[in-house]
This record gives C-alpha cells, structure tokens and sequence, in this order.
C-alpha cells in the first residue's frame, strides 16, 4: 500500500478498508509515514468524515498501536468518567474518590489544559510532592491498591494519539467530530474499562458549542464504545457558566476539597453526584440509577470520599497540608450596575485565567499554580451597583485593570431575572 492512495481515496469520500486504516496508522506510529502526510489525511478526514465502521477501525488501530492496561484482579468493576473540557470542571476531584468509595474501581488518565480550559494534572499539581507520571505498573498497583488513581497517560500508551493530538493541533484539525471521538475513547479503551461515563460540555465555554454539535459527539462515541464492548452513557451538561465558583489550579482543588467535606458551590456537588450516579448504575452495584443517586450521596455524606481522595493523593506522594495558599493579592471587580446575571462569556473568563497565568498557550508553557479567580454571582443572582462579581488571585495590583475590560464584557447582566437553565442538558446512551 501506498500513503498518497489512500489519502487520496478519503480526500474523493471514499470509505477506506480495515487494511488501508492499520497501515496507515501503524505506518504513522513507527514513523514511516511523515507528519505531513498525516496532516493531509486529518485534513481529509475533516471534510470527509469518517463512516461507523471506519471510526471504529481507526480507533482500535489507535488503542492497539501501544499497550493497554487490564485490572483482573480489581475490587469492583473499572468503570471512568471523560469530560470534554470547560472553565471550572474540577468534577474528577470529587467524583472519582465517590467512585471508588462507592466500590467501582476508576483508572483515570488525565489531561493537561490548553487554551481556555484548565486540565486534572496542572490542578493535581497544585499539591506539593504529589506525582501524576507513573510507570503502567505503578499506575496498575496504585489502582488495585485504592480502587483509584489520577495519572497522566505514559509514552507507550496509545502513542498514534499523542502524536496526533499534538498534529492536529496545529493543522486546524481539533474540531473534528470523529477525530476528537477516536481520541478519547482510545485512551478510554486502553484502561481495562467494562463501562463508561462522558460529560459532554455545552455552551459558550465549551468545545461543543450547541445541543446538536454535542449531540453527534456523543453519538459517535456512544457507537465507538458499544461496538467495542465497553457500555457507554453520555450527559450533556452546562457551560454555559464556569462550573462552581473557582477558576484557577489551587482554587479549584480547595473547592473540591471543601466540596468533599459536605460544602462546595450547589451545581459542582448536583453534578459530581448525578455523574457518580450513572457511573455506580453503568457498573452495576444499583439497579436503577435512584438507587445509584443514594449511594453516591451516602458516599459523599458520609466522608467516606473525602477519606478515600486523602488516601489516594497520600499514595501518589502528594501532602494536602502544604496545598499552595492562593496568589497574594485579592481584588475584588465590582459590578458596573444593579441587574441580574444573565450569563456569561466563559471562554473568555477562563482566558482571562490564562492571562493571569492560571493556563498555557501553548504546549510546554509553565503554570502558576496560586492564581485565578473565584465568581461571586452566578447565572439568575441579582446584584447590586459596586458589589463584587468576583475576585481576581494575583501577585501585583495591576492584574485587574489589565483584565477588568474583559471580564466584565464577559459577564451579562439585564433588568430581570433570566430563565433557568437546567444542569444538565441530555442525556444518551
């Protein structure tokens, strides 16, 4: 087989063969076929799509061009939880220890941020000591040790992924609905898993702008996963608003925390419950999902989750007593005018984040772990002339006249109270 072929067979829309997919991405992995022409076959893709049966080729190929982990001796079943990103999402922190708690075991492999949206390994980082790159065998005994563990993934796992990842990020080829799909469900795949749960964002801070976009995300996946046999049910959930009040790696774990300790902001808690839920029901230890829903609050409530994310971060070498504080200088941005908070840009406040130095720009950027911001109103919440709608966590004053213009552009306020929005959008699978 030729690489010019069969790229040129999908750039003409036709549907490659098994054959034709493996040599193509094994030929990718070991470096036989060159990033440029890798780039013209995403670019084909993009504008050719890829029909069910070759999604679910090119992602096998993807999961098996490394290797891939087993827990046979796991103390209940592997099931994990995706999310697709947003501003806010520190739901992993929460609702994997309620997990594992509840007795599922959950190998999460974690991301970095990019662009406006903060990632598990930066905010994991914010504790000192506490380490996210471990060897497939460490990673493999932590999780049959504690029913859990956070790691980021390992160079010989699922390898076609990350280089492609990293392609298709310069070759404006991210948005690509079964490239994206055949991204996360490999690295899903490549954990052992009998189930799994996805958290589809949408909305204005969100990857899936619309409904519909994020709909056909989950349609692909949903087919992905069942095909490979590893039962699979996706929520679209809200982005529309950062998620909880914390914006920044330090801010966000201490939220978690205190959501952990029966407190934390009403949507980050009714959403790591309703995920925990589907994830206690997919694996099996509930029949219905009501009784899913009692036992991950029973987890919850009761500290047995807060117990169980001491005993993992402890594991992984981190110490929660010496969590960096947050960045020194508190400014408050005072509201302009009286009204109610319709909504917001997110992307842009999680931009703004970045500006601080809370995310990267690029791959490789460092991070400043201590900045950020925490929202004191939120979507529906009426306020007054000059009241805070939030406070910035800098190291100098004039961090907020750099970002006041944007942040507040990006916050929406008008005469009445809005609508509300439910939390969670749809669910599928």
């Amino acid at each position: 087989m030729r690489a010019p072929e069969i790229i040129q067979r999908k750039r003409d829309g036709l549907a490659l063969s098994e054959a034709e997919i493996r040599f193509f991405l094994d030929g990718y992995t070991r470096g036989d076929i060159p990033d440029y022409q890798m780039a013209a076959m995403a670019m084909a893709i993009f504008f050719r799509d890829l029909d069910d049966d070759e999604l679910a080729v090119w992602t096998d190929a993807m999961l098996r061009s490394g290797r891939t982990l087993a827990f046979p001796e796991a103390p209940g079943p592997c099931v994990d939880k995706h999310s697709t990103g947003g501003v806010g999402d520190k739901v992993s922190f929460v609702l994997a220890p309620i997990a594992a708690a509840a007795g599922l075991t959950v190998p999460m492999i974690s991301g970095r941020g990019l662009g406006h949206t903060g990632g598990t390994l930066d905010k994991l980082e914010s504790i000192p000591g506490l380490r996210v790159e471990h060897s497939p065998e460490d990673f493999q005994r932590l999780v049959l040790t504690h029913g859990l563990a956070m790691v980021g993934q390992s160079a010989d796992l699922v390898p076609a992924d990350r280089r492609l990842y990293a392609l298709r990020d310069v070759t404006a080829t991210v948005a690509c609905i079964p490239l994206i799909a055949a991204s996360i469900m490999s690295k899903k795949l490549a954990e052992g898993l009998q189930a799994l749960v996805l958290d589809i964002k949408v909305g204005s801070g969100a990857f899936m702008s619309t409904p519909d976009q994020a709909r056909a995300l989950a349609a692909r996946m949903i087919a992905i996963g069942e095909r490979m046999g590893v039962r699979t049910r996706v929520l679209l959930t809200d982005m529309d608003q950062p998620l909880g009040w914390a914006v920044g790696n330090t801010l966000e774990i201490r939220e978690a925390l205190d959501t952990l300790q029966g407190g934390g902001p009403p949507d980050l808690r009714a959403l790591c419950l309703e995920l925990a839920a589907e994830m206690i029901h997919l694996g099996g230890l509930r029949p219905t999902l009501t009784l899913a829903r009692e036992l991950a609050a029973h987890t919850l409530d009761s500290g047995a989750a807060h117990a169980r994310f001491l005993q993992v971060i402890a594991a992984q070498g981190g110490d929660l007593t010496r969590l960096l504080p947050p960045a020194p200088c508190a400014l408050p941005l005072p509201s302009p005018a009286a009204g109610y908070i319709a909504g917001f840009d997110t992307t842009a406040v999680g931009l703004a984040a970045v500006r601080l130095g809370a995310g990267r720009t690029r791959a490789g950027d460092p991070i400043d772990h201590a900045v950020g911001l925490v929202l004191h109103k939120k979507r529906g919440d009426a306020v007054a002339q000059g009241e805070p709608l939030l406070t910035l966590y800098a190291h100098t004053p004039d961090a907020l006249p750099l970002l006041r213009d944007d942040l507040l552009r990006a916050i929406h306020l008008q005469d009445t109270p809005p609508e509300a929005a439910p939390l969670v959008v749809d669910r599928l699978g």
